[in-house]
């Protein structure tokens, strides 16, 4: 068999139960947004801001847990187990100490957007306040759970980075179904429960997050998927410089997701700008994006985990082969995605939008080929994210990041959507040219440095 065979079978059998375990996690957003969606079109509007600003301060400390992951996988393909155990205690020291100040963040949701809205060159709305307010109903009872949103997510990596996959798809699933009834019963009301709307929707999340790491840690303990990469409990957990191993690795990637989330953040505010339905429509459309780029994230993932396999084996010239076929990968999945939005931009909107909001869904149903024209670049620019990654190298996806979206698309996207009047449609062909100056860059790059181009000795190791 091929070297190139061997290395799809290899990416394919990572990443399939990935994206399953993806699909997952994005599902409890769509429902959310579906149930919230046909409650109230109102509410689907805060609820739509107010995922600017949790997402948006998610992403840096999100991107710091994920320096885990070469560390993990290279150590793993090294045979150290020692030191993935070590990656993961530190991961978890450090998804507590970042979860406490987000959480705390999330305090401040309706302030946020009541001065986003104050600022001079942005176009007031008459009805913000009661927005804001709900939009902080919204994100007040997920407060307290981002400290272990983020402990489930260093366990999920140190799992991943080892290619043990099961236990987190298990539980992927079992949340979905636990979500789903709790928005049933607290967005409209059931079982005796008064109806909550849109803090109950952000009940039903924050209830989710909850249980997210505890079945995971008990699906690893019981499975003892622990062994063998495990080391007890000692001060060198919290060592500093430890710690700041995975940082150093992880705050570039945090800084790459936060350019590209608060770019996303950015045109959701342009289109709240355009109005109430722009504003619906751009979330019905952004939540089936997200569905769809869970695909190619899999695919990210899961390049992360193998080229950084290989790496620690001091394959690298076999990484390379395997960073080309996960960005082949990621482009053909996402033109499917591509073809699905345009066949089905008349239909697709209707699952998400109340059937009486009709120029929501004619908005809707005009940008879908707008984002089918970026899904091919979606799915190439995270791949690509993915391959650093592996590689420990973080730093050139944030550079690219902050060129492509900030310094030529945002600015693009304002002036389709106001100077030239395109609204909503302007705003999205400027995501479009974000995404395809990144995904551009990032191929250009590992073309040049990528894992072929390592110094064949190199490894991550704990400076303490």
């Amino acid at each position: 068999m091929s070297v190139a065979r061997t290395e799809l079978k290899a990416l394919w059998r990572l990443a399939v139960p990935i994206i399953a375990i993806n699909l997952g996690t994005q599902l409890m957003s769509f429902v959310d947004a579906a149930m919230v969606g046909k409650y109230s079109d109102g509410a689907l509007r805060a609820m739509t801001l107010a995922h600017v600003w949790i997402f948006g301060t998610s992403m840096l400390v999100m991107g710091i847990v994920l320096g885990m992951d070469p560390i993990v996988s290279q150590a793993h393909g090294a045979r150290d187990g020692e030191r993935v155990g070590r990656a993961l205690q530190r991961g978890l020291v450090l998804a507590v100490l970042c979860g406490i100040p987000l959480g705390a963040a999330w305090g401040y949701t309706e302030e946020v957007l009541l001065w986003i809205y104050g600022l001079p060159f942005v176009p007031s709305s008459p009805d913000i306040a009661e927005v804001a307010a709900l939009a902080q109903e919204y994100a007040y009872p997920q407060m307290y759970t981002a400290p272990l949103f983020l402990v489930f997510l260093a366990m999920r990596q140190y799992l991943q980075g080892r290619g043990i996959l099961a236990p987190v798809l298990y539980v992927a699933l079992i949340a979905n179904v636990f979500n789903a009834i709790f928005d049933w019963v607290l967005i409209r009301g059931a079982w005796g429960l008064p109806e909550y709307g849109v803090f109950g929707a952000g009940l039903a999340t924050g209830c989710t997050r909850v249980l997210f790491p505890i079945l995971l840690w008990v699906a690893i303990v019981r499975g003892k998927h622990h062994v063998g990469a495990w080391v007890p409990w000692t001060r060198r957990a919290f060592h500093p410089r430890g710690l700041w191993d995975i940082g150093r690795i992880g705050f570039p990637i945090g800084i790459q997701l936060s350019l590209e989330v608060w770019a996303f953040g950015a045109c959701t505010l342009m289109s709240e700008m355009v109005g109430e339905a722009a504003t619906n429509a751009h979330s019905a459309v952004l939540h089936m994006a997200s569905i769809t780029f869970m695909v190619p994230m899999g695919v990210s993932f899961a390049a992360t985990t193998r080229i950084g396999n290989l790496i620690g084996e001091g394959r690298h010239a076999r990484a390379q082969t395997t960073s080309w076929i996960a960005f082949g990968v990621g482009a053909g999945c996402m033109a499917l995605a591509a073809a699905v939005f345009i066949l089905g931009r008349d239909v697709l909107p209707t699952l998400i939008l109340q059937e009486g909001s009709a120029e929501a869904l004619v908005l809707a149903a005009s940008i879908l080929p707008i984002a089918a024209a970026f899904q091919v670049f979606d799915g190439l620019q995270v791949v690509g994210s993915g391959i650093l990654r592996g590689m420990g190298n973080t730093r050139p996806a944030a550079v690219i990041n902050l060129i492509g979206y900030w310094v030529i698309a945002l600015p693009l996207a304002w002036w389709l959507a106001f100077e030239q009047g395109l609204g909503l449609q302007g705003v999205w062909w400027g995501l479009a040219l974000a995404l395809a100056i990144v995904a551009v860059g990032l191929i250009l790059w590992v073309r040049g440095h990528g894992p072929a181009h390592m110094d064949p000795d190199h490894v991550l190791v704990e400076s303490a």
